[in-house]
C-alpha cells in the first residue's frame, strides 16, 4: 500500500511537471531573427502562477504566468549580431540572430516562390547559402470567428539551395539587397495568399465603414455553411470532370498512345487556340506533335517547357505521362526521365481541359524540348482533335479563404507580439474590379496594423501593380490604372509609406511576371530611404503639379526626383475641356515635361501610363520609372 501511494504521488508529480512546462509561440523558436534597436517582447504560455526565467546574452529576466497562463517579458534594445542561445526555463533556443525583421504580405505575386522563377535565377538558387537571410512562412489559414493568438505551424529557415525554392521571390531579393547594404541579418515573416483581396487582411473594426464586407465576414462564421458550401462545390466539380472524362472519346480510345491514329486530326498553330477554328466551347481537346530526335536520345534525361496552357493539362511523351497542372497560372515545366524519349520519331500529346473562357496555349511563352542544352523548338503546327464538348462551363468556386477578416485573424494577428522593422506589401490585382475604394481600405489597414504593433512609424512599402494584358489603341479608363493611382496616393499621403513602381516589369500575357529581383531591389531602396533615413534616390519622377500655357500643359515633379532623362516621351494622354482623353505628344524640357496635342485647344488634364498595359518611358537619370499618374483631383 505504501509503495502504491508513492507511485501515485510520483505519477501526479509527473503530470504536474508535464503541465507546468513552458510553451512558446511558433515564431519564438530556433533560428529566429529578433529585431535590433527595439525593446523586444518574448512571450508564451504556462500554468497559472508558473515562474518563468529567460537567460539571454549574459542577463537573466524573470516573470510569472498570469491566471490564464499567459506570460511576457520585455528585453532591452540590442545591437545586430549573433548567433546566440536563449534559455526559457527548460527550453533551449539555438542559433538566434539579431537584425531587421520585415513582414511580407499580399497575394500571389508576393507568394510566388523562387522555384517558379528558376528560368531567370537558376544560378541564384544553386549558389544560395546565407545564414543571415531567414524566412518564417506563415501557414495559409483563415478564421472568421476570432483573432488567433498563435500559428498552427511554421519554422525559421536560413537560405540554402533547398529552402530558397519555397521562399517568396520578391521578399528574398528584398532581404538579400538589405543584407548586402546594411550588413545585418534580415528575417522575413512571409504571410501571403494568392488571390486575396485587401479586405481579407483587415480586422472587423477596420471595416466598419464597409457594411457589405462586415456582413460577409459575419456570414462565414458559420462552420456548417463553410462545410456545406465546400462539400457541394467539390461534388459539383467532381461531377463535371467525371462527365467530361466519360464523354471524352480520346480517353476511351487512348489518344495518349504514340501509335494512336491521328490521320484525321486538324492542324493548329501553337501557341494559339483551337477555338479560333472551332468556336468557343468548354470541354477537352487533344493536341499532339511529332518530333525526330538524334541517336542516343533514349539514354538522356530532358526538360519539356510548354509555356502556359489555359486551363488544365495532362502531358504525355510516347504514351508515357510526364506531368500535369490543374489550373491555368503555373508554367508547364516537366522533367523527362531517361528512357522516355526515343531515337528517331517521338510523339508529344497534350490533353487540355478548359472549364471557362478561351482555351489556349498562351502566346509569347517558350515552347521547347531541351536535351543536353540543345533545344528543339515546339512552336508551329500541331495536330488537334476535340475530345468532348460540355453543355455547361465548369462550376465556379466561392473561395471562402478570400472573404473579409479571415486572413487577418489567422495570418496577421498571431504575429503582432513579434517586434519588426516594417512591412512589404504586394497586393491589389484582386481589387481592380472596385478600385476607387482601395486607397481608403489600404490606408485604414496600414493604420490598424501599425496600431496593433504599437508603432506608428513602421515603414509600409507598397509594390505598385505591374503592366498586364493586351495594349489598347485608344486612351481608355482602366481599373488597373485607377488602382495604381490609389496606391500612388497612399504612398504620398500616408507617413512612412513608400512605393516601388513596377510599370516597366510586367508581362502582357502573365499576371505573375518573373522579374522579381528588380521588384525586391526597388523595395529595398524604399526601405533604406524610409527605414534607415538614408539620403538616396528611391523614386523615379514623382508628379507634383501642372500649369496650362496655351494649348500645352507643363508638368512639374517633386524636387529630388526631377532629374529627368531628356527626350521625346510616350505614354501621355491629354483631355480637352468638356471632352475625352486623346493621345498626346510630350517631351522633357529641363526638369519639366511639356504635353500637347495640336487638335486639343483647351487642355485641362493629363494622364500618364493610364492603361492596363502602358508603354511610357518617363524616367529619372537614376533609371527609375515614373509612376502612372493623373493630374485630375481625387
Amino acid at each position: 500500500m505504501k509503495n502504491r501511494t508513492l507511485y501515485l504521488l510520483l505519477f501526479l508529480a509527473a503530470i504536474c511537471s508535464f503541465h507546468a512546462k513552458v510553451r512558446l509561440p511558433a515564431l519564438v523558436s530556433d533560428g529566429m531573427i529578433l529585431q535590433r534597436n527595439q525593446d523586444l517582447k518574448i512571450w508564451g504560455y504556462a500554468d497559472a502562477g508558473e515562474k518563468i526565467t529567460i537567460k539571454f546574452i549574459n542577463k537573466t529576466y524573470n516573470t510569472t504566468a498570469d491566471q490564464n497562463g499567459n506570460w511576457a517579458l520585455m528585453l532591452p534594445k540590442l545591437n545586430a549580431g549573433g548567433p546566440f542561445t536563449m534559455m526559457i526555463n527548460e527550453i533551449t533556443l539555438k542559433d538566434i540572430l539579431i537584425g531587421d525583421v520585415w513582414v511580407a504580405s499580399g497575394q500571389s505575386n508576393m507568394e510566388l516562390p523562387m522555384r517558379r522563377l528558376t528560368p531567370l535565377y537558376e544560378n541564384e538558387i544553386k549558389n544560395a547559402n546565407n545564414q543571415n537571410i531567414r524566412f518564417f512562412t506563415v501557414p495559409q489559414k483563415y478564421n472568421f470567428k476570432a483573432p488567433q493568438n498563435d500559428l498552427d505551424g511554421g519554422k525559421w529557415e536560413s537560405t540554402n539551395p533547398q529552402t530558397i525554392l519555397n521562399f517568396s521571390g520578391v521578399a528574398y531579393f528584398f532581404a538579400k539587397e538589405l543584407n548586402e547594404k546594411n550588413k545585418v541579418p534580415v528575417g522575413i515573416i512571409h504571410t501571403s495568399l494568392g488571390g486575396s483581396p485587401v479586405q481579407a487582411w483587415m480586422d472587423e473594426k477596420s471595416l466598419k465603414k464597409y457594411p457589405e464586407y462586415l456582413a460577409e465576414a459575419e456570414k462565414w462564421k458559420n462552420d456548417a455553411l463553410i462545410q456545406s458550401t465546400e462539400s457541394q462545390e467539390r461534388s459539383l466539380s467532381k461531377a463535371w470532370y467525371a462527365e467530361l472524362d466519360q464523354s471524352d472519346i480520346g480517353l476511351n480510345q487512348h489518344w495518349e498512345k504514340d501509335n494512336a491514329n491521328d490521320s484525321g486530326w486538324k492542324t493548329m498553330i501553337v501557341p494559339g487556340s483551337w477555338e479560333d477554328q472551332e468556336g468557343s466551347f468548354d470541354g477537352s481537346v487533344w493536341v499532339r506533335k511529332e518530333i525526330v530526335l538524334p541517336k542516343g536520345a533514349d539514354q538522356k534525361t530532358a526538360f519539356l517547357n510548354l509555356g502556359r496552357i489555359k486551363d488544365a493539362d495532362v502531358t504525355y511523351i510516347n504514351g508515357i505521362k510526364v506531368g500535369n497542372v490543374t489550373y491555368e497560372y503555373p508554367p508547364r515545366w516537366y522533367d523527362i526521365p531517361k528512357g522516355v524519349l526515343k531515337e528517331g520519331k517521338n510523339t508529344i500529346t497534350v490533353r487540355v481541359m478548359n472549364g471557362s473562357g478561351k482555351g489556349q496555349f498562351i502566346a509569347d511563352k517558350p515552347y521547347y524540348l531541351e536535351i543536353d542544352g540543345q533545344k528543339t523548338d515546339l512552336k508551329g503546327e500541331w495536330k488537334y482533335k476535340i475530345g468532348a464538348k460540355m453543355e455547361k462551363m465548369a462550376p465556379g468556386q466561392t473561395f471562402i479563404r478570400w472573404k473579409p477578416v479571415g486572413l487577418y485573424n489567422a495570418m496577421i494577428h498571431p504575429l503582432i507580439n513579434y517586434k519588426i522593422k516594417g512591412f512589404i506589401w504586394y497586393q491589389g490585382e484582386s481589387n481592380t474590379g472596385k478600385p476607387k475604394e482601395y486607397g481608403d481600405l489600404l490606408s485604414t489597414m496600414i493604420s490598424d496594423w501599425r496600431s496593433k504593433w504599437n508603432k506608428n512609424d513602421l515603414p509600409f512599402l507598397i509594390v505598385q501593380l505591374a503592366n498586364f494584358m493586351e495594349k489598347k489603341d485608344q486612351p481608355l479608363d482602366s481599373g488597373w490604372a485607377e488602382l495604381r493611382e490609389q496606391q500612388r496616393q497612399v504612398s504620398l499621403h500616408v507617413p512612412y509609406a513608400g512605393l516601388a513602381v513596377t510599370i516597366d516589369l510586367g508581362e502582357w500575357n502573365d499576371i505573375h511576371p518573373l522579374n522579381k529581383k528588380t521588384v525586391g531591389d526597388r523595395l529595398a531602396l524604399q526601405a533604406l530611404k524610409i527605414g534607415e533615413d538614408k539620403k538616396i534616390i528611391a523614386d523615379g519622377p514623382v508628379y507634383q503639379s501642372m500649369k496650362t500655357e496655351g494649348n500645352t500643359i507643363i508638368l512639374s515633379f517633386k524636387p529630388g526626383t526631377d532629374h529627368l532623362i531628356q527626350g521625346d516621351l510616350k505614354g501621355f494622354a491629354i483631355q480637352q475641356k468638356d471632352g475625352s482623353y486623346q493621345w498626346a505628344k510630350a517631351k522633357t524640357k529641363g526638369n519639366k515635361v511639356i504635353v500637347w496635342n495640336d487638335q486639343v485647344t483647351s487642355p485641362v488634364n493629363v494622364r500618364y501610363d493610364w492603361a492596363d498595359n502602358p508603354d511610357g518611358n518617363l524616367k529619372s537619370k537614376s533609371g527609375l520609372p515614373a509612376s502612372p499618374f493623373t493630374t485630375e483631383e481625387n
